[in-house]
C-alpha cells in the first residue's frame, strides 16, 4: 500500500480528533451498534438506537440469518451509517451462520465438523492457528461485495469477536481491503493503533468500550458516569442493543446485556448527559474519508460510491 503526503505526514503526537479537524480538547464519541444482522430483535432495536437514541451508526453482520432484513432496513434508511462487522466466528449453536464463500473453498476457516469457530478462548485460538491469510481473504472480500451487491454504501470494516482481526497479518490484510474499497477500519488496540496513527490513519484515541464488558447491574449510572469522565479525543463505544424479546431469549445468552443497552441508548437521561458535557457524537464518514486521503489502494475501488458529506 502507497502513503501518501498530506495526512499521512500528521505527527503520531497529535490526537486523531485533530486529524478530523477538532480542537484539542472536543471529546468525541462513536456510538456503533455491532451485530446488526444477527436476527430481527437486534435489527428492531439498532435502527431504534440510531433513530430516536444516541447510537450513530452500526455494524453489519452479513453471514447472519436476519441479514437480508438488516439489509432491506438499510437500503430504506440511506442516512444511516454502517460497516461491515466482518464475521469469521458463529457463538450460537441455535441461531448459525457460516461463510458466505462456498465450504471447500475455505476449509481453513471451518472447525472438524465443517462449521465456523465459536468465539471462546479456544475457539479463537483453533481459527487463529490454522486460518490462511488467502481463504480468510475471500470470505472477507465476499461479504463484502454482498453488501456493494444490495447497492448499499458501507463507511468502515470492523470485526466480530476478533479484536483488531486476531492477527496482525489479518489486520494488514483489512487495511489494504479498505484502501481498495474506499473505507475505513475499526483499530482499538494499541499496537495496531501505533501503526495506524504512524501512517496518518485516525483511530480511537483513548480506552475502546466493548459494552459486554460492563456489569448488567447498575449498567445506566456506569454509562452516565462514562460520559461525564469521557476523556479529550476521539472514543468508541460499540454497544449492542437487541429488545430483548422471547425470541432473542430463546437462542442468545447475552441477551440482558443486549437489553440493558438498548434501555440506555433511547432514554432521555442518555441524550441529556450528551448535552451537558458537551460530547459530540459523531460516525465513520469523517474518519473513512481521512483515510481516503491518507492511502492509495493498490487497485482502484469500482464496489462502492463515497457517501455524500453530511448527517
Amino acid at each position: 500500500m502507497e502513503e501518501t503526503t498530506g495526512p499521512a505526514a500528521v505527527t503520531p503526537a497529535q490526537q486523531s480528533s485533530e486529524l478530523l479537524g477538532h480542537p484539542p480538547d472536543a471529546r468525541l464519541l462513536i456510538v456503533n451498534c455491532d451485530d446488526f444482522g444477527m436476527y430481527p430483535a437486534i435489527n428492531t432495536a439498532v435502527i431504534e438506537s440510531i433513530e430516536e437514541g444516541i447510537a450513530s451508526s452500526c455494524s453489519l453482520m452479513v453471514p447472519c440469518p436476519a441479514a437480508p432484513q438488516a439489509m432491506e432496513l438499510l437500503g430504506r434508511r440511506p442516512r444511516i451509517p454502517f460497516g461491515i462487522h466482518l464475521t469469521l466466528v458463529c457463538e450460537m449453536p441455535d441461531c448459525r451462520w457460516g461463510p458466505i464463500t462456498a465450504r471447500e473453498r475455505v476449509p481453513s476457516l471451518l472447525d472438524p465438523a465443517g462449521e465456523l469457530f465459536p468465539p471462546t478462548p479456544a475457539g479463537r485460538a483453533a481459527l487463529l492457528g490454522q486460518a490462511r491469510l488467502d481463504e480468510t481473504e475471500l470470505e472477507f472480500r465476499a461479504q463484502i461485495n454482498a453488501v456493494a451487491d444490495a447497492g448499499l454504501t458501507p463507511t468502515h470494516l470492523d470485526f466480530h469477536c476478533l479484536a483488531d482481526g486476531g492477527r496482525d497479518d489479518i489486520l494488514e490484510l483489512t487495511v489494504r481491503l479498505a484502501a481498495e474499497y474506499g473505507l475505513a477500519v475499526r483499530v482499538w488496540l494499541e499496537p495496531g493503533r501505533q501503526r495506524m496513527r504512524h501512517r496518518g490513519l485516525p483511530v480511537t484515541d483513548n480506552d475502546f468500550l466493548d459494552s459486554f464488558s460492563l456489569a448488567i447491574e447498575g449498567k445506566a449510572a456506569r454509562y452516565v458516569q462514562m460520559l461525564r469522565d469521557l476523556p479529550a479525543g476521539l472514543n468508541e463505544w460499540a454497544v449492542h442493543p437487541s429488545a430483548g424479546n422471547q425470541e432473542s431469549r430463546a437462542v442468545d445468552d447475552g441477551w440482558r446485556v443486549r437489553r440493558t443497552d438498548y434501555d440506555f441508548l433511547i432514554s432521555p437521561q442518555a441524550r441529556e448527559v450528551l448535552q451537558q458535557e458537551d460530547i459530540a457524537v459523531i460516525d465513520y464518514r469523517t474518519i473513512q474519508r481521512v483515510w481516503g486521503m491518507a492511502v492509495t489502494p493498490e487497485k482502484p475501488a469500482a464496489a462502492f460510491i463515497r457517501p455524500a458529506p453530511g448527517p
